[in-house]
């Protein structure tokens, strides 16, 4: 399911994002009539198109994996995120339909129509990760029922759906799809213009796709405290685990780094901030902060790779929100210049893959980091797993189909540069051409 879920997450997000980017880039040309605006909006369109089928397939796989992994926890489940679940198979349905429309509209139907069905695609992926969304902050902070001799009854989907851990979570991972995206399309287009072009397709792809992933990883920091401090009300344990806090302690320090040492309970190679960590949680550099001491041992989570994550995903979301606002500082400073020094370049090219790191880090965090609970506090995860053997084999075979969905996206979405490159020469070779 961890597997699944780690390569599930890249074509989900890029299903959120690219119909933005798509749509803003079409928007562009309506308003200029600058083709290059029109061509962009194109290729991102299949890109799109291929990413989505690429998710479609990775996301059949899931629902088949909750009904054959957890039945225990679909059977109790079931009624409860069987609504969310629904809803999200509408939505994407609707942005399957809707994108084919936008996919092959280009020059059949009228400018507005087609960007109409652009503004669909781009609600209804929203609309898909709200939805995921819900069931993940349910399972996180679940409720809307009660529990009868062992059992989930007197069920209320809707106020289920509504648990506290929603908002945070569905605005976090957002705002996350979008840095994720957004810097992942800068960088690519970035390493293209590094060597002093000054070409005009990527130029406006890589102001796009700042103008979107810029903005987006600075809130991040903000949605990340929000979130942050409702795991430290909500769910003291694991926010315990994350810090690396093994006593309760009054005005806590924060602690950068290191590795947690459960026998002897104390952080290895850790620098501590004084107070830092009771300001973050609780907005008082005085408040007390619960240890993992307080819990029994059977409540922990595995410490050290739920440390690994949180840190390895704070630093990615901090370097990407610098580099944001050095791009917005320099947006600022030098309008007319402001994407051609070769080391601004360079760095956007290293910082592609951060979104995408702190992203895989972020789900690390969310699902090991609420073990030992499928449902937290009121089923645990050993009590909802199949007890069937031999999952090596469906294991191995999902495994094996990712690792071709992987190949044969690379290997499309090179055909699909190649083709708009050579689409671009010749649409140029022609104006050329007219012009003499």
């Amino acid at each position: 399911m961890a597997v699944s879920l780690i390569f599930h997450i890249v074509f989900a997000v890029i299903g959120i994002a690219m119909p933005v980017f798509m749509l803003l880039a079409d928007w562009q040309w309506q308003r200029t009539r600058d083709r290059t605006y029109r061509d962009l909006a194109r290729q991102w369109a299949r890109g799109t198109a291929v990413f989505f089928a690429v998710g479609a397939v990775s996301g059949t796989v899931l629902s088949f994996e909750l009904g054959l992994l957890w039945p225990t926890f679909m059977r109790h489940a079931g009624p409860i995120i069987g609504m969310p679940f629904s809803l999200e198979g509408l939505a994407f349905f609707t942005e399957a339909i809707f994108l084919g429309i936008y996919l092959y509209g280009f020059d059949r139907v009228p400018q507005r129509l087609h960007f109409a069905a652009g503004v669909v695609v781009a609600v209804s992926g929203a609309a898909s990760a709200v939805m995921v969304m819900s069931v993940s902050g349910w399972m996180n902070a679940p409720t809307g029922f009660r529990v009868v001799n062992g059992a989930l009854s007197d069920i209320d989907p809707v106020g289920a759906m509504l648990n506290a851990a929603w908002g945070p979570m569905t605005l976090h991972m957002l705002l996350g799809a979008f840095v994720a995206v957004g810097f992942g399309v800068a960088g690519i287009h970035a390493w293209r213009l590094r060597d002093g072009g000054r070409d005009r397709f990527h130029r406006a792809a890589l102001g796009i796709s700042l103008a979107i992933a810029a903005p987006a990883a600075i809130g991040q920091l903000v949605s990340g405290d929000v979130l942050a401090r409702h795991v430290a009300v909500h769910q003291p344990v694991k926010f315990a685990a994350l810090e690396g806090q093994f006593a309760t302690e009054a005005g806590a320090p924060i602690r950068l780094g290191g590795v947690p040492d459960p026998e002897r309970r104390v952080m290895v190679g850790a620098i501590e901030i004084p107070r830092m960590l009771s300001l973050l949680a609780h907005h008082d550099p005085n408040a007390t902060i619960p240890g993992l001491s307080e819990f029994p041992r059977d409540h922990w989570p595995p410490l050290l790779p739920v440390r690994i994550a949180w840190q390895l995903m704070i630093a990615s979301g901090t370097v990407l929100a610098i580099v944001a606002a050095l791009a917005l500082l320099r947006l600022w400073r030098r309008r007319a210049e402001w994407l051609d020094a070769r080391w601004f370049l360079t760095l956007l090219a290293a910082c592609a893959p951060l979104g995408f790191i702190a992203l895989e880090a972020g789900w690390i965090v969310t699902e090991v980091g609420r073990q030992p609970w499928i449902i937290y506090g009121v089923m645990r995860t050993s009590d909802a797993v199949t007890p069937m053997p031999r999952l090596v084999i469906p294991f191995l075979a999902f495994t094996t189909l990712y690792v071709v969905l992987s190949v044969v996206v690379a290997l499309i979405m090179r055909q699909i540069v190649l083709r708009a490159e050579t689409e671009r020469q010749t649409a140029e070779w022609s104006i050329e051409e007219m012009a003499r």
